[in-house]
C-alpha cells in the first residue's frame, strides 16, 4: 500500500524506505523479513527493534484526526507511518520529514 503509493506520485522508495527505517528501528534485512512474512501491521510495529523517540514531534491530520491526540498507541504508531508516507509523498525534504 505504501509502495504504490509512493510510486503513483514518482517518488523514490528509497526514500519511503528511510522513512520507516528511522520510525522503527528495522533495517533492510529486518524489514524485508517483516514483508516476507506478511506480517499484520500490529506485529510489525510490536517487533520493532526501537520507535524512535522523535516519533513524539510528528504532528498533523491524517483522516481528519491529529496524530499527537491519538490515544490508541498502536493506530498512533500507524499514523505516525501514515504521515511521513504522505509527506514523502508530497516531496517534502528529507531532513524536514525526519524530525531531529
Amino acid at each position: 500500500m505504501y509502495v504504490q503509493k509512493i510510486e503513483r506520485k514518482e517518488r523514490d522508495i528509497n526514500d519511503l524506505n528511510k522513512v520507516i527505517y528511522w520510525l522503527t528501528g528495522y533495517d533492510k534485512d529486518s524489514m524485508q523479513q517483516q514483508i516476507d512474512q506478511e506480517t499484520t501491521l500490529k506485529d510489525f510495529f510490536d517487533n520493532a527493534p526501537h520507535m524512535n523517540e522523535n516519533a513524539k514531534l510528528i504532528k498533523g491530520v491524517i483522516c481528519g484526526v491529529r496524530v499527537e491526540e491519538i490515544e490508541d498507541p498502536l493506530m498512533q504508531k500507524i499514523r505516525y507511518m501514515d504521515k511521513l508516507v504522505d509527506e514523502v509523498a508530497k516531496g517534502k525534504k528529507m531532513e524536514n520529514i525526519l524530525r531531529k
